[in-house]
């Protein structure tokens, strides 16, 4: 059941490339499902979804909406998606988030800026270069903040994937054949142990976001791990209510068997710090 995430850079071909590898493969491909259930979510419009994936969103939509909500929607969403298997994931910061999973695949498709602005022009039947470099490096400048702020990381270092192609040099069949190779490599073989981390991060995920919908829970930020079912919270809370909200919210999500609450509370931390200090 290959999953194999790719990156998403406006002209690089990358969409090409995920459709064909689909057909090729008889693979399912991520379309509107993730912009359209996160848009759900939050009760918003998909086009602000996608104005801020892009950076054209204005600075009253920047200010307003909780960007920590599409981050935790998001990863619920592909999380959900890579448990399916047998899927091409295209953007939405695939390819950082499913990396610890032994079995997924994951490529950046890149090309030359000159060749992805002549892709752009022709797209919108446009001989304005200069309108459509900016547009390009708009989009650039968004996904590089995007990922440097969810995972920390700079956007196009190579050792985030484990396949880089340009399509300056290489047709969308040609990068088709190379994923299909490494994909049917067995480092790439679905494993139980490998199930079984993926379906720990997609558990871990659900329950994130149980916890933000919650108005108890929403604006906590603890450490959760999942272990085939069983849940450890750990993290500071504000109190008792808070700490035992945190359990109940996460007991509740599909697949957790247990809950072991490690939360510590702040009044107690305090306390503490107080009494050494004398």
């Amino acid at each position: 059941m290959p999953v194999i995430a790719l990156t998403q850079e406006m002209g690089s071909l990358a969409k090409d490339v995920s459709l064909q590898l689909a057909e090729t493969l008889g693979l399912a491909v991520m379309r509107h499902e993730v912009i359209e259930h996160v848009a759900e979510r939050m009760q918003v419009s998909t086009s602000l979804i996608g104005r801020l994936r892009s950076g054209k969103a204005g600075l009253v939509e920047r200010l307003t909406t909780d960007r920590r909500s599409v981050a935790l929607y998001t990863a619920q969403e592909l999380f959900a998606l890579a448990e399916r298997g047998n899927v091409v994931l295209r953007g939405w910061g695939a390819t950082c988030l499913l990396r610890p999973v032994p079995h997924v695949v994951c490529v950046r498709i890149t090309r030359s800026m000159k060749n992805r602005v002549e892709w752009l022009m022709a797209d919108l039947e446009t001989d304005d270069a200069e309108f459509a470099e900016a547009e390009i490096r708009r989009s650039d400048q968004a996904h590089a903040a995007r990922m440097h702020a969810q995972f920390g990381v700079a956007w196009g270092d190579p050792v985030l994937y484990d396949l880089v192609l340009n399509t300056d040099r290489l047709s969308v069949g040609s990068c088709v054949e190379q994923i299909r190779l490494m994909a049917s490599r067995p480092e790439f073989a679905e494993t139980p142990a490998s199930r079984t981390k993926l379906s720990n991060m997609a558990l871990e995920a659900r329950v994130r976001a149980a916890l933000k919908e919650h108005e108890a829970t929403r604006d906590i930020n603890v450490t959760i791990t999942a272990n085939q079912g069983e849940l450890l919270l750990r993290g500071i809370v504000l109190d008792s209510e808070e700490r035992s909200q945190a359990e109940a919210v996460a007991a509740e999500v599909r697949g957790v068997s247990g809950v072991h609450n490690q939360l510590r509370l702040m009044a107690s931390t305090r306390r503490f710090a107080s009494a050494k200090q004398t």
